[in-house]
């Protein structure tokens, strides 16, 4: 039994795909209301905040994937990730189920350093120390060697579907309702992305490889090192018209948060975009050499149905 905890969203749905296809098809998907991906999967409501729920959801299974996500909202992260986490690796504990948990970058220093898989951590702002700490919590105890787990760490998204991310939004759906795209602080900095079908895809791979586990993974992403205004001339080759954009300063997205909640969430995240995101997933490459990944233009021609 493959188990997914969190089961409604991008991450989640593209794991139940890669899983049933290439595991098996006794697939459970957990969330407060689970939704069948495949005919055979077999919808398990539960809330993880709740411990004893938690641990019905993941008896039985050989593997358990966390891919919870939440609103940018960092009172609610406080709140109900640390539980969340603390819930799920007791469950795993209780029924000797195998987890992995989908990670994000967040508390990574705010440089143009690359980063690798033992990168310390420098978490500044609420959300960035919500996620080191969760991500700690596990880390310890795979270190004590009470639980077998695996952390696949990703970054920004972009992708089909119900992808979510300020990229997303911001730029390729803009472009596909032919509105202009807005570029967050800077069209010259170096951006990583990560196609949300190969996130999912190396998930499910790792949970399945036993010697992946005990470790901390980068997904695989393309490793070309794009800036926005490339990005834009990608989709103007696709799409054969010249597209143009405009850079939004942080000072914007400032001034928008005092009136808009859900901007001066995301204005935490924004520094990030200053210097050149460089994620280095040279490791997974290394050991997965047969696993191929989905180029940026392949990507964006996808999402923009070109």
């Amino acid at each position: 039994m493959q188990t997914i905890l969190g089961a409604n969203g991008q991450i989640a749905q593209e794991l139940a795909h890669y899983l049933h296809d290439d595991v098996a098809e006794d697939i459970r998907l957990v969330s407060r209301h689970p939704a069948k991906v495949h005919d055979t999967d077999q919808p398990f409501p539960a809330n993880l905040m709740d411990a004893d729920a938690t641990a019905a959801a993941v008896a039985g299974s050989d593997v358990a994937y966390l891919t919870v996500g939440l609103p940018l909202d960092s009172t609610l992260w406080e709140k109900q990730f640390p539980v969340m986490m603390a819930n799920t690796i007791a469950a795993c504990q209780k029924h000797g189920t195998k987890l992995v948990f989908f990670d994000n970058t967040y508390m990574y220093p705010r440089t143009s350093a690359p980063q690798v898989e033992d990168t310390p951590f420098e978490p500044v702002g609420r959300k960035a120390t919500v996620r080191a700490r969760i991500a700690n919590m596990l880390l310890d105890e795979m270190r004590a060697g009470t639980i077998e787990a695996a952390i696949c760490r990703a970054p920004e998204f972009y992708g089909p579907g119900k992808t979510q991310s300020l990229t997303n939004s911001a730029v390729f759906d803009r472009i596909r309702q032919n509105k202009r795209p807005m570029i967050p602080v800077s069209a010259d900095t170096k951006r990583t992305l990560i196609w949300t079908p190969d996130a999912s895809r190396g998930m499910g791979l790792i949970g399945n490889t036993p010697d992946a586990f005990g470790q901390t993974w980068h997904l695989p992403i393309d490793p070309a090192r794009l800036t926005y205004a490339q990005m834009i001339d990608i989709c103007s080759d696709v799409t054969g018209r010249r597209i143009r954009y405009t850079t939004v300063p942080e000072i914007a997205f400032m001034i928008g948060g005092w009136f808009n909640a859900a901007v001066e969430e995301a204005s935490e995240l924004l520094p990030r975009y200053r210097d050149d995101n460089v994620f280095d997933s040279s490791k997974f490459a290394a050991r997965f050499p047969e696993y191929t990944v989905t180029t940026y233009r392949e990507g964006i021609a996808a999402i923009l149905g070109a």
